[in-house]
C-alpha cells in the first residue's frame, strides 16, 4: 500500500514539474503572452550608392534601405540590413542567411532566378568616362582599358555584346564599383560599365569629374528579388509597395534621393 502510495506521488510531481518547464520555456520566448516580432533580413551591396552605402556617419543608408525601412514598419517586421558580397548573393538567399535581395537588383536576365516584385525603378547600363578623355562613343573603346563589376548587370549586358567586348584591350572585374571607380579616376582604368542611377549620384552628388557616354548598353527595371516560389513575401511587399505609391510615400523617399519621382510602381 505504502509503495503504491509512493508511486502515485512520484508521478504528480513529475507531472507538475513538466508543466512548470513548459510554461516557463513558452514565457521566456514570448514574455507576458507577446509574440516577438518576425524579422525581414534585407541583403544589400554596401557599396553601392545611392541604392545601400554606408554613410558619413558609419550607419547604413541609401534609397532601396529607406524603401525597405517603410515596408517593414508598414509590415511589422524588425528590419535586418545585411550586407553581402554581391557575387554570393544567391547562396545568402538559399541558405536563409537574408529574406530578399534589395539593392538596384536588375529584373532582365533574371526573371526565371527569382520570385519578384513588380519594378519599381527603371535603370540602364551604361559607360563611365573621364570629362577629358577622347572616349565618346562606343567605337572609341575599342583598344581601351573597360572594368565592370563581378555578377553584375553591366557585366551580364556585356555578355550579350561581345562584339563589343572584343574590342577592348583589356576587360577587368571589379569586386564593386566604388572600387572601379577609384581605378578610373587614378587612369587605371579607361571606363567603367554600370548602372545609370549609380553613376549619375556619384556624379552629381559627388561632383566627380566623370560623364556618361549617351549610348546605353540595355534597359532594365529594378526589382525586390526573393527565393523562387516564396509569393507570399513578396505578395505582402508587392502590396505595400503599391501603398506606398498610393499615399504619396515612394514620390517623397524619391525625391528625397533623387530631386524627383522616378519610381514606377503603377505608373
Amino acid at each position: 500500500m505504502k509503495k503504491s502510495y509512493l508511486l502515485f506521488t512520484l508521478i504528480i510531481l513529475l507531472i507538475s514539474v513538466t508543466a512548470c518547464s513548459n510554461k516557463k520555456t513558452t514565457d521566456d520566448t514570448y514574455g507576458e503572452g507577446n509574440e516577438e516580432k518576425s524579422t525581414f533580413t534585407v541583403g544589400f551591396d554596401q557599396d553601392f550608392p545611392p541604392m545601400g552605402f554606408v554613410g558619413d556617419d558609419g550607419e547604413y543608408t541609401g534609397f532601396d534601405l529607406d524603401l525597405a525601412a517603410e515596408v517593414a514598419k508598414r509590415l511589422d517586421f524588425e528590419l535586418v540590413l545585411q550586407p553581402i558580397a554581391w557575387d554570393a548573393k544567391d547562396m545568402e538567399l538559399k541558405s536563409g542567411n537574408i529574406d530578399c535581395i534589395w539593392n538596384g537588383f536588375t529584373i532582365t536576365g533574371r526573371e526565371d532566378n527569382y520570385t519578384w516584385t513588380d519594378a519599381y525603378m527603371s535603370n540602364k547600363q551604361v559607360f563611365v568616362v573621364k570629362e577629358d578623355s577622347d572616349i565618346k562613343t562606343f567605337a572609341d573603346l575599342a583598344g581601351k582599358s573597360i572594368v565592370a563589376q563581378a555578377d553584375s548587370s553591366a557585366e551580364a549586358a556585356l555578355s550579350e555584346r561581345q562584339d563589343l567586348v572584343d574590342t577592348f584591350g583589356d576587360y577587368i572585374k571589379a569586386a564593386d564599383y566604388n572600387m572601379a571607380l577609384m581605378d578610373l579616376q587614378s587612369g587605371a582604368v579607361d571606363a567603367v560599365a554600370m548602372d545609370y542611377i549609380v553613376a549619375g549620384y556619384h556624379i552629381e552628388k559627388k561632383k566627380a569629374d566623370f560623364v556618361i557616354l549617351d549610348e546605353s548598353l540595355a534597359s532594365e527595371g529594378y526589382g525586390v528579388g526573393f527565393l523562387l516560389g516564396n509569393e507570399e513575401l513578396r505578395d505582402k511587399v508587392q502590396t505595400t509597395l503599391e501603398e506606398m505609391a498610393d499615399d504619396g510615400t515612394l514620390e517623397k523617399i524619391s525625391t528625397t534621393w533623387f530631386g524627383k519621382d522616378i519610381t514606377t510602381i503603377k505608373k
